[in-house]
């Protein structure tokens, strides 16, 4: 199993394309050049078209999927992964601190009413957040895996992934349940602490893998979900603190730190002694590159998708140079 060695070998590097990013023009240049640059595993969003943008990009980096893997991601209902936000007209008073707040994504569109552009939307909350008005709701309506899954198994996908961010228990452990009955790889399970109290995410954890086979499990133990803008050392604590809890704890499973992660990672990860068998980049993977991957000529101008690629190499070799 190509992945399960990659992971073995603690220098695993994987992208957040987003889970709530339908964006397939970005996922195909996100994929083309990180995977230009080095980065073994790319996480994407549950849509048939994101998983063969995915595809696309990294057939245009001449990478096989035989050494570069794909996930997709689910959620259930009220994670912030698949979660989206939603303007109402009637309260908007197009002031732009929403679309200021949305950052990288650029998902909100001025305008006499601001609109959310739902592909590109991440479910972060930071408009609503700032919105004055209180006109930004988030919503969260995820589609049954029944219907979801079938499509991207036809697909050949490494993993399958599930955000938990959630109190309820017997929903999360019901759509883990149906996973592993429709799929006979390696799962993943995104879990943090924003809802959870330490004992009670090590419990959750133990009786999800509790029936599956040894190292065929990842836990992708996230700090603070879709905060990793800056690369600031305080910006990752929280992810090298879910990840010390499940390190510590000795489990057959490989451990993924993720959540506001950035280029001191796995650095303070080593630093700490916690050792984990990759990391996840997504918010600050993205931002570093995020202007030279909105030209319309980037995959096809090789300056400007040079200059992307030394940026993004750096960042994985800084991250990968800390792991093992």
């Amino acid at each position: 199993m190509p992945l399960k060695k990659n992971l073995e070998s603690r220098k695993c590097f994987k992208l957040v394309c987003g889970a709530g990013n339908e964006d397939s023009v970005e996922v195909e240049k996100l994929v083309c050049l990180y995977a230009s640059a080095g980065a073994d595993y790319f996480d994407l969003s549950a849509k048939e078209e994101v998983v063969k943008a995915a595809c696309r990009g990294l057939e245009r980096a001449g990478k096989s999927r035989k050494e570069k893997f794909l996930n997709v991601s689910v959620g259930i209902k009220g994670d912030p992964h698949v979660s989206k936000a939603l303007i109402d007209p009637a309260k908007c008073v197009a002031c732009g601190k929403c679309a200021e707040a949305c950052g990288i994504q650029h998902a909100i569109t001025p305008g006499e009413k601001y609109k959310v552009q739902s592909m590109r939307c991440i479910g972060c909350g930071a408009c609503a957040l700032v919105c004055p008005a209180k006109a930004i709701t988030i919503i969260s309506e995820p589609e049954p895996l029944s219907k979801v899954l079938p499509p991207l198994l036809k697909l050949g996908l490494d993993s399958l992934e599930l955000h938990a961010v959630t109190e309820d228990e017997e929903l999360a452990f019901s759509q883990w349940t149906e996973m592993q009955d429709c799929f006979d790889g390696i799962l993943s399970l995104c879990i943090d602490r924003s809802r959870l109290g330490d004992r009670q995410l090590l419990s959750r954890v133990k009786r999800f893998i509790a029936k599956r086979p040894a190292y065929s499990t990842i836990i992708q133990a996230d700090g603070a979900p879709m905060s990793g803008c800056d690369d600031k050392e305080s910006t990752t604590l929280q992810a090298l603190g879910t990840g010390q809890i499940v390190d510590r704890a000795g489990l057959p499973v490989f451990l993924m730190l993720s959540g506001g992660t950035n280029s001191k990672t796995t650095m303070l990860a080593q630093l700490f002694g916690i050792r984990s068998h990759g990391v996840a980049l997504g918010s600050y993977a993205r931002k570093i590159v995020s202007a030279l991957i909105a030209r319309e000529d980037f995959l096809e101008n090789k300056k400007v998708f040079e200059e992307a690629r030394v940026i993004a190499a750096g960042l994985v070799g800084a991250s990968v140079r800390y792991m093992g």
